[in-house]
């Protein structure tokens, strides 16, 4: 059993404070893995304020790299000393999805079986199944995937970040939403997903990309990570001026980011005849927004949802490891902030002001 400390909240809306947090050597399948880094993303404000469930105490904590100190019976993903990227995907390899060939969409993945504590014994639930805001987390051993790229220490904090939020985005491009070399993309939305979203499509040879927001800050930084254009939609319409971009046609590929009712008619409306759309941003329960039927027929093309970019962590993370490395694909422009675990809950605060991309915890050593 190892004593370390973690980033918990107790109850719906309350602090997320540093407790001390009672972590189980690993079992059969499981690996103990030492964090270096990890992101404060949305979806860990999510959980703060009971919009994922109501089964606190939550070890928050998702983005994450770190190095495996220990594995359990059975592993031969990962060994002792290995630099791993966390993900919240770890295939089954027996559900219909995995059988058919599309583990990206596994119906079955899994999670550390053992649980970690508070000092009094309190399980806890770790966020995403990995809570990664401690210094040593358990998780299923096949949440971890191998970083082979050599790397300098203060990269791991960019790198980190592909294990979630800015994997969602760029998936969202490159494979939900499939650009092609010599698209138009249009994106909705420029946070950390959106503007992640915007570099996918970069990566992937689109010529025309459109960045949406109504920030003017969100936009220029949209601009640093491959956004041909802009339109701030809080002065001017963003249908139209998506369509003005692309000779009144609509783009190939729009992507919301934003995930209410009135973005996701944007994205309906802007694309071009027979293009594609998808809904990478996560509505709120009960989100409800009218389509005309008649319109979605007559316009052709696709409308998709992104579950986490369709993203296979094994196939897709050393490979977007790679494009950073060869300076393709700027990581680090994600992170705005270096903060340690008791920064945790300001950090949130930041997140609301929409002027960070990411606030990274380094954990110290």
């Amino acid at each position: 059993m190892h004593k370390v400390k973690g980033v918990v909240v107790r109850a719906k809306n309350e602090p997320a404070t540093l407790e001390t947090v009672l972590v189980p050597d690993p079992g059969p399948g499981e690996a103990l893995v030492d964090v270096l880094t990890c992101g404060v993303c949305q979806t860990d404000l999510h959980y703060k304020v009971g919009g994922v469930g109501d089964d606190f105490p939550y070890l928050l904590g998702h983005e994450a790299a770190g190095v495996v100190s220990a594995v359990g019976e059975g592993v031969t993903e990962v060994e002792v000393g290995d630099h791993v990227i966390l993900n919240w995907r770890a295939v089954c390899g027996e559900c219909r999805a995995c059988r058919r060939g599309e583990p990206w969409y596994c119906f079955n993945t899994h999670n550390a079986t053992q649980k970690m504590t508070l000092e009094d014994g309190t399980e806890l639930e770790p966020a995403l199944g990995i809570g990664a805001f401690v210094e040593k987390t358990l998780v299923a051993a096949g949440q971890c995937t191998k970083i082979e790229t050599p790397l300098q220490d203060e990269q791991y904090a960019a790198v980190g970040l592909l294990g979630c939020g800015v994997t969602a985005g760029i998936g969202a491009a490159l494979n939900t939403g499939a650009v092609k070399r010599g698209e138009s993309v249009a994106v909705i939305g420029c946070g950390g997903v959106g503007t992640a979203a915007v570099a996918g499509a970069a990566l992937a040879g689109a010529t025309t990309i459109i960045a949406v927001d109504v920030d003017d800050e969100k936009l220029a930084t949209a601009q640093r990570l491959g956004a041909t254009h802009v339109v701030n939609s809080r002065t001017a319409d963003a249908v139209e001026g998506i369509r003005e971009l692309t000779d009144g046609n609509g783009a190939d590929l729009v992507i919301d980011a934003v995930g209410v009712a009135d973005t996701f008619m944007q994205a309906f409306q802007a694309r071009d005849l027979a293009g594609r759309m998808v809904l990478v941003g996560v509505p709120n329960p009960g989100t409800v927004a009218e389509i005309p039927l008649d319109e979605v027929f007559s316009h052709g093309g696709s409308i998709k949802s992104a579950w986490y970019g369709d993203t296979l962590p094994s196939r897709d993370f050393p490979m977007l490891v790679d494009q950073y490395v060869l300076g393709r694909l700027d990581l680090d422009a994600f992170v705005s902030e270096r903060i340690g675990l008791d920064q945790v809950d300001e950090a949130f605060e930041t997140m609301k002001s929409g002027k960070v991309l990411r606030s990274v915890v380094e954990v110290a050593r």
